[in-house]
């Protein structure tokens, strides 16, 4: 243990048991939590089904920074890189596209062995996996729609492909023994103001009926519904809109995926948090930063991410929300990437886990308002960073910026090697 880290733990373990916070006991829950980080920053949503098909959906990368993943040993010797510069044990989030097959399959053909080489390095690393149908940049996607889609052919299709996502779902779930959830999420939409917007979502409900009829334990499997305000080609209207999301949720006992990129800029998930889950289980989140539109910006610690990071804690829904990053940058380092939001997810959680969470209720119910603000501000600048420092420490992982050596190491001599 370094000398330095641990007195300056100690002095900031001294201000906090002073407001009634025990670090240590934060740092014990903070073990706990995990993030699922998604695999797709890795090599800009590009999958290893269908190498040479555009990104369509509304999806884009910007930037050609060197070393992206091309095959699946790549892409996961990648991860395992960025997992070891973040505390934890956490999850990988798959789209459907990353099977890691030799065999030219489509999306309504895929089955678990195709996956089986994750499961198996998922094992070997002793983490989770969480799954994703991939309803885009596909030819059966580029009317623009999928389940919702007019056409019975198309429907089918998708139906059958996210059937199948349903299935291998269950297998990493049991395979791991730890719940995969699978976020289900479409393009559907119109780019120009529609005539009848109720019957592409008649037929995108009656399509998830028959996606979700068949039942699979929910010790293993999880499915989510997320919506979105609007997408690129698809401006004017959505199918699944936040309404029918979360409507479709309740009614049917799914949990509700919330994006923070998938609302108006004046909307943020923090506050929809509490209130979707008074009406659901469980919650899965897609952490991401929303420059003026859906942009999927790398997180960083800013006021929303806290802000998040404290809606769970202050209303006690850490163990009932599943916590999933959703960004890609092409513009830089890509593992830089995972570990810069990774980390500043984890550290958003501890900022939140060392409030005196019910002091400040306390304050609040008893209308002293003066005290709930002026507490608040002062707490923002209690030694959180000796605590973090601390915690990286005693997980094994790089201690402050040194993270990013060993990225710029790897980055010489593995990824500047790729063609």
């Amino acid at each position: 243990m370094n000398s330095s880290i641990l007195k300056a733990y100690e002095l900031a373990k001294e201000s906090y048991a002073a407001i009634g916070v025990d670090t240590d006991g934060v740092l014990e829950k903070l073990k706990n939590i995990k993030i699922s980080v998604n695999c797709w920053q890795g090599d800009d949503v590009n999958g290893f089904l269908f190498k040479d098909i555009a990104l369509s959906g509304g999806i884009q990368t910007t930037g050609d920074y060197p070393g992206k993943a091309t095959t699946p040993a790549q892409l996961r010797a990648d991860i395992e890189k960025a997992l070891s510069l973040i505390p934890g044990k956490h999850k990988l989030n798959l789209h459907a596209i990353y099977a890691d097959t030799d065999e030219k399959v489509d999306l309504d053909a895929i089955e678990p062995r195709h996956f089986k080489s994750w499961v198996d390095w998922a094992k070997q690393r002793g983490i989770g996996l969480d799954f994703n149908p991939t309803c885009f940049s596909h030819p059966m996607a580029d009317s623009g729609f999928t389940l919702s889609s007019a056409d019975s052919k198309t429907r089918s299709f998708w139906i059958e492909h996210c059937k199948r996502c349903r299935k291998i779902a269950d297998y990493f779930g049991r395979e791991l023994n730890e719940k995969c959830v699978t976020n289900f999420w479409f393009p559907d939409g119109y780019k120009d103001i529609p005539i009848d917007r109720e019957a592409p979502r008649a037929r995108m409900m009656s399509a998830l009926d028959e996606v979700f009829a068949e039942k699979y334990d929910e010790k293993y499997s999880l499915d989510a519904i997320e919506s979105k305000v609007f997408g690129i080609g698809a401006e004017s209207y959505t199918v699944i809109s936040n309404e029918f999301a979360v409507a479709y949720a309740v009614s049917r006992g799914k949990a509700c995926c919330l994006d923070a990129g998938h609302y108006h800029p004046t909307e943020v998930i923090s506050d929809k948090i509490p209130t979707v889950m008074l009406f659901t289980d469980e919650l899965l989140l897609h952490v991401s930063r929303p420059v003026r539109w859906d942009s999927d910006h790398v997180v960083i610690m800013d006021d929303e991410l806290l802000a998040i990071a404290q809606s769970l804690v202050r209303t006690g829904l850490v163990e009932r929300t599943h916590i999933g990053l959703d960004f890609f940058d092409a513009s830089i380092n890509r593992i830089a990437a995972w570990t810069i939001g990774t980390r500043n997810m984890i550290k958003a959680l501890l900022r939140a886990l060392l409030e005196p969470t019910e002091a400040l209720k306390e304050a609040e119910l008893n209308g002293d308002y003066t005290s709930r603000l002026a507490l608040t501000e002062e707490y923002k600048t209690y030694p959180f960073g000796a605590v973090w420092d601390y915690y990286c420490e005693i997980m094994g992982v790089p201690v402050r910026e040194s993270w990013l050596g060993e990225v710029k190491t790897y980055e010489k001599k593995i990824l500047e090697e790729r063609k």
